[in-house]
């Protein structure tokens, strides 16, 4: 058995643009279904749907190994870091944790909640 993860939008450019070309996820498909990328081996399914209900809570999320070359690299490609009132988080929008795990989201165009989380010692 192998992992996939799922997300969805209502608006498939804009979507796609975030993905591929923010994110710099590998484009793989673009079905009559769903945009299909690759995350290291893994699938990610960006369903089409008519409206997106997003949560409000993360709704995918990605282990990186630079937080702040990432953040850096996604502020200059115009993505906008969340800010939470319940958390102390630096002038970039980066929280560390008790155990040194360094988090930040952001939303994609649907307003799902995507996070980057750096591990201590990753």
């Amino acid at each position: 058995m192998q992992a996939m993860q799922l997300a969805a939008t209502a608006n498939t450019e804009a979507s796609r643009e975030f993905y591929e070309e923010k994110l710099g996820l590998r484009f793989v498909e673009d079905s009559p279904f769903a945009l299909v990328f690759d995350v290291d081996g893994v699938m990610l399914r960006i369903q089409k749907v008519e409206k997106v209900v997003a949560p409000p809570y993360t709704s995918l999320g990605f282990i990186i190994d630079d937080m702040e070359s990432t953040v850096a690299t996604l502020l200059e490609k115009g993505v906008t870091f969340e800010r939470y009132e319940f958390i102390q988080q630096d002038g970039k929008g980066i929280w560390t944790t008790p155990d040194g795990a360094k988090i930040a989201w952001c939303k994609d165009p649907d307003g799902s909640v995507v996070s980057f989380t750096q591990h201590p010692n990753g």
